[in-house]
């Protein structure tokens, strides 16, 4: 697409810290990272969200962010690490070209990447899996 710049750098045509790279997909450092080794997964073809990315490129993108994951485990040493993709902007999406973020935690890294669970009734519960499911 046009402008992208996700697409440039998936694409090589504008330089990152490429930590990984295959037919499809490049892995880059954040330019902003959460903490040490944050990672975007970028699909070198155009995507904008989780909507329009076909179900093997978005299993292609698990793939490859598994086998970052275990590097980040092997030489980052990191306690845990968090798989975020977001989808819109009301979601947290700034770049609209599909990325899945690669973020190795480490113990009292400060980040708060979470939400703050709420309580629907079992009731509530029944009416959304029904409304979900048709």
């Amino acid at each position: 697409m046009d402008g992208c710049i996700f697409c440039k750098i998936a694409n090589g045509e504008i330089p990152s810290n490429t930590i990984y790279e295959d037919n499809d997909f490049r892995v880059i450092l954040d330019n902003g990272p959460a903490t040490k080794g944050h990672a975007l997964v970028l699909p070198k073809e155009h995507y904008a969200d989780l909507f329009e990315i076909p179900e093997e490129k978005a299993a292609g993108a698990i793939k490859v962010a598994k086998k970052v994951a275990g590097l980040m485990k092997e030489k980052l040493a990191c306690d845990g690490l968090n798989l975020v993709q977001n989808n819109g902007p009301v979601a947290g999406q700034t770049v609209m070209h599909f990325h899945l973020h690669v973020i190795p935690r480490y113990e009292n890294d400060g980040q708060k990447i979470l939400w703050n669970p709420t309580s629907p009734s079992a009731e509530e519960l029944v009416k959304i899996k029904d409304t979900i499911i048709g």
